[in-house]
């Protein structure tokens, strides 16, 4: 009898241990398990339930610090490419305006802007393509959980409700897709209480009015391109460099006979356009407290960091746009062995997307060393998808992915900066093509086409590869998308000057470029 005790009692530890483990014998709850339903989660579960796999997506979205939340489809969709894309339409509809009297509209009265009734509309079309993905998942068969996902083990995933109701899932694979937010200075007081970010500022149901914004990355420039668009005093605060990881190589050149040097490097000639433009810079500033005034509004001190003086302003409102930091931090990651950038605090993958931990992957802006782009996560996520259901074994590839900034002036490219060729092939090893062109439509406007500028960057030798592609001007990107194809193929210079142009285009111009920096000429074109 002792012994029957003896048995059953090492049986029921043994299965006991077994269903807490997950046995990999056992059979799971499903195939794969994606947390985070961005475009790029959404795209990989959409992807392998396609492919016959049993797929759960996991999105919840904690409100922002000033208490903003938003629905199913991620930063792109919420708080990012979507309403930042159509508030910089409305800026530019502001622009057509004003042109539009030069070319023969009678236009009386004054044009002004009303903010809540484009708030209103954009909201209303990102809830539509909330619902949209809501909708997408179901016909596909995605089972789609509103709960925030931690990881217990390589093949567990707990889910926990806003209610705090927790749900266990098990799968072969789970996917890590959390993607970024935007982050607050830590060491500036009244910086959280009293600023906003790119999380808020789409959401907003009234004007921001008067707005410093801080920082110079693509999402600060473009936030205060389109808010000085439709009328409202802007200023950009600073502290070093514009566009940091964009074409920033100073060069020389020969216009109107004049040799001279130029700060117009690719980000240098967006942010002249954008002070010619109307909004304003603060160069080599960092802000130093934040408080509110009894009049609601909002003093900004701040240090100017080459001459040491301190200065102060009155703002409606304050957007910090100072990074972005990955999603992590509710994981759980660190109890599994999860290999993090200790710095960055993003997760190190290889080439596959996989993790540290085996059956563990991730993509998108949560991963270290990957575009923070949304359709990089997208093709990253389905080829993920395919790989995992043993359909394919093609990698992503992340070298000569196309991008755009949408500011007032837009700026285009692909492949590699002039900084960069130049380090990995030698400055005798590169050509540089360039122009400076007029679009049409800025003729009859008098408009300022200082600023529209195309760069070519080729390797010298041989078929002269083309390496990088830059393009300020009207539409960027649509352009840069174009060619963004032939870097596939492996585009030449030859290439590009055996291309008959579609004319009268701005696009056309990058097919003729003919004058290299390094002959000094005077690189604008003239006549049609």
């Amino acid at each position: 009898m002792a012994a029957l005790c003896r048995g059953r009692h090492r049986w029921k530890r043994t299965h006991c241990l077994r269903v807490f483990t997950r046995n990999l014998t056992a059979k799971y709850d499903y195939d794969l398990v994606v947390i985070g339903g961005g475009s790029g989660g959404l795209a990989c579960s959409k992807e392998a339930a396609q492919l016959g796999q049993k797929v759960a997506v996991l999105d919840y979205v904690e409100p922002s610090a000033k208490g903003t939340k938003w629905g199913l489809g991620g930063t792109c969709v919420n708080v990012g490419c979507i309403p930042k894309k159509l508030m910089h339409q409305a800026a530019l509809l502001g622009t057509a305006v004003k042109d539009a009297k030069k070319y023969g509209w009678q236009i009386s009265g004054t044009v002004c802007h009303d903010w809540p009734t484009m708030a209103e509309a954009i909201q209303n079309h990102v809830r539509s393509l909330n619902w949209g993905h809501r909708v997408q998942l179901q016909d596909k068969k995605v089972k789609y959980l509103n709960i925030k996902g931690s990881l217990l083990d390589e093949h567990t995933v707990k889910g926990l409700t806003k209610a705090g109701k927790e749900t266990v899932l098990t799968a072969k694979n789970i996917v890590i897709a959390t993607g970024g937010r935007p982050k607050y200075p830590t060491n500036i007081p009244g910086a959280m209480e009293h600023g906003v970010t790119s999380d808020d500022i789409f959401w907003l149901k009234k004007s921001p009015g008067k707005t410093l914004v801080v920082g110079a990355s693509y999402v600060a420039l473009e936030c205060a391109g389109f808010l000085t668009g439709i009328g409202l005093d802007t200023t950009v605060m600073v502290r070093s460099i514009a566009l940091r990881g964009f074409d920033q190589y100073f060069l020389s050149c020969l216009k109107a006979n004049i040799l001279f040097w130029f700060m117009e490097q690719m980000a240098g000639l967006v942010t002249d356009y954008m002070e010619a433009y109307g909004t304003k810079f603060a160069w080599k500033c960092v802000p130093k407290r934040v408080d509110k005034l009894s009049s609601g509004a909002l003093q900004v001190t701040w240090t100017n960091t080459q001459t040491g003086a301190e200065q102060k302003d009155t703002y409606d409102s304050l957007l910090w746009a100072v990074g972005r930091a990955p999603e992590t931090k509710a994981l759980g990651l660190d109890k599994l062995g999860i290999q993090l950038n200790k710095e960055t605090g993003k997760l190190i993958v290889g080439a596959d997307e996989s993790t540290s931990v085996p059956n563990i992957y991730a993509f998108g802006d949560i991963s270290e060393g990957r575009p923070e782009l949304t359709p990089t996560a997208i093709k990253a996520g389905k080829l993920l998808a395919r790989r995992l259901a043993g359909q394919s074994t093609e990698l992503m590839d992340y070298d000569n992915v196309a991008t755009t900034v949408f500011t007032p002036l837009e700026y285009g490219c692909v492949g590699l900066s002039e900084e960069e060729a130049e380090k990995r092939h030698g400055k005798d090893g590169i050509e540089i093509y360039h122009a400076f062109y007029k679009p049409l439509e800025f003729t009859v406007a008098e408009r300022d086409a200082s600023q529209c500028y195309i760069k070519v960057v080729c390797e010298r030798g041989g078929d002269q590869k083309i390496l990088g592609l830059h393009f300020t001007g009207p539409n960027a990107g649509e352009v840069t998308q174009g060619f963004a194809m032939g870097f596939q193929c492996g585009a030449t210079y030859s290439h590009l000057l055996q291309t008959v142009g579609i004319h009268p285009t701005c696009a056309e111009e990058v097919v003729k470029v003919s004058i290299t920096k390094r002959s000094g000429l005077d690189a604008t074109v003239t006549g049609c």
